[in-house]
């Protein structure tokens, strides 16, 4: 294919009375091809200029029509996927021939974009995004993901999560600055209620979210959040989340949720280490290992971060944290303090009194600590509230207890709470899981006896039955 202003040069040079020889020489083709265009049509009007396709057809010609459905459906899908669907196809052509017809085939659309550059580890960038999957058997789900970039190596890390809430925010950030290799100078947000609460006209910030605020200084990040009226800011930030989606998300297609996971991890590995970016010309992991220099160590490690959160101890010494009440010493009782939450666990400070948890994820769970349990029953005055107090720490073993119990009442009113003793001696010495099996193995046969819990248990030497060994 020659290009219409190459032919127009030959043209101009022959009618000039130059040879074949020179004319051929200084426009780059051959002879044949000089006397060739000399014989054609001259190129003379704006509607001319349009290549003229010579020798064998283009080797993606007979995928023109697959390229035009795809197209059809999704005008703004990159040619890397196209590529990638048509060899999928049986294409098996360069890339060069294909991407010609793409973009011959492509509707126009051009859109302004606005960039700033950062400094070698100067700038991250990071933001929320969410959009709507269709799976292969046409099923949806709102799918939300945490984007962070390295600004100048444009290294990306991109984590599906669960919500937008503080804490998601925080410990994804913290594992991406993992990934990173470091911390840069300044982390840059747009204007989540996560990051920034309150913020004056000219948009300085006047009130930082707490858990933001304490979670950056255990790290180690300085913050700047964008202003609404600044697009060139706003506009870079917002672009992160846009591109992934129009990169990723809207490029392929996916067969569930672990399928969208594993292509996931792909397509970062290779846009991080394999492809050029488009702003730099450079392999992002190239650029990156100059920056990492310029990164700075986490001041803690993504599993030892520990969000403050301010809390109050309840009358009943429990503190309640997103449904869970998590038991404090009786003393504690009224005290204000401080939860300080870790990924896996918890742990309370009011006053004096101290106490670790593990972290519960049931909606509703509690966690009591056996000493706790103890406390408490030793503050309280009378028989009655005692029993009561005892029952109420079985039925927190699960809802297996609480059938129990009910049979157990119903079945037993007078005599009951000596029951309710016994299987709380119980609890203090095994936990509430080993006491929810035995409620389970006991409802299954229908067995109200404390002493078949107890086997269950192992707390007798008498044989146990089967049911019984298959919980213990």
């Amino acid at each position: 294919m020659l290009p219409p202003l190459k032919r127009h040069t030959i043209q101009v040079l022959v009618a000039a009375g130059h040879g074949p020889v020179d004319v051929a020489r200084f426009a780059g083709v051959n002879e044949r091809t000089v006397r060739r265009v000399a014989r054609e049509a001259p190129v003379t009007q704006l509607e001319d200029l349009v290549p003229h396709r010579v020798g064998r057809p283009s080797t993606a010609e007979p995928h023109r029509q697959l390229i035009t459905d795809v197209l059809g459906e999704d005008p703004l899908l990159l040619s890397v996927e196209i590529l990638r669907r048509a060899r999928l196809g049986g294409y098996a052509g360069g890339k060069t021939a294909l991407y010609e017809l793409i973009a011959a085939l492509r509707p126009r659309d051009v859109q302004v974009e606005m960039r700033f550059e950062g400094l070698p580890g100067e700038f991250s960038q990071h933001d929320f995004g969410q959009i709507e999957i269709r799976f292969r058997d046409g099923s949806t789900k709102r799918v939300h993901f945490f984007a962070s970039r390295l600004k100048w190596s444009r290294w990306i890390e991109v984590t599906v999560v669960p919500n937008e809430t503080a804490e998601t925010l925080i410990r994804t950030l913290a594992d991406h600055f993992v990934a990173f290799g470091g911390v840069p100078l300044c982390a840059v947000f747009d204007r989540p209620k996560t990051v920034a609460l309150k913020w004056k006209n000219n948009g300085e910030i006047t009130e930082w979210n707490p858990i933001f605020a304490y979670a950056a200084l255990e790290i180690g990040f300085t913050a700047e959040v964008c202003w609404p009226y600044q697009p060139r800011q706003k506009g870079a930030v917002e672009e992160l989340v846009k591109w992934v989606k129009g990169s990723f998300f809207k490029q392929r297609r996916f067969q569930d949720m672990d399928d969208l996971l594993a292509q996931l991890a792909q397509w970062l590995m290779e846009m991080n280490t394999e492809r050029p970016s488009r702003p730099t010309g450079v392999i992002p992991a190239q650029r990156r290992e100059e920056e990492r220099p310029r990164l700075r160590a986490l001041r803690v490690q993504p599993d030892e971060l520990a969000l403050r959160i301010p809390i109050s101890v309840g009358p009943t010494a429990e503190v309640l944290h997103e449904t869970h009440p998590y038991s404090m010493p009786p003393e504690a009782a009224g005290l204000p303090g401080t939860l300080y939450l870790y990924r896996d666990r918890v742990r309370i400070v009011a006053g004096r009194h101290e106490a670790s948890h593990p972290r519960q994820h049931e909606r509703g769970a509690p966690s009591r600590l056996s000493a706790h349990r103890a406390a408490h029953l030793a503050a309280l005055s009378g028989t009655r509230a005692k029993r009561y107090l005892k029952r109420q720490h079985l039925f927190e073993t699960g809802e297996a207890a609480v059938r129990y119990l009910t049979e157990l009442v119903h079945h037993h009113p007078r005599s009951w709470y000596r029951d309710v003793d016994d299987l709380h001696d119980m609890l203090q010495q095994v936990g509430p899981e080993a006491m929810d099996r035995a409620f389970r193995a006991a409802l299954d046969i229908g067995q109200l006896s404390t002493a078949f819990v107890a086997q269950c248990l192992g707390r007798s030497t008498l044989p146990l039955p089967l049911v019984c060994g298959e919980v213990s």
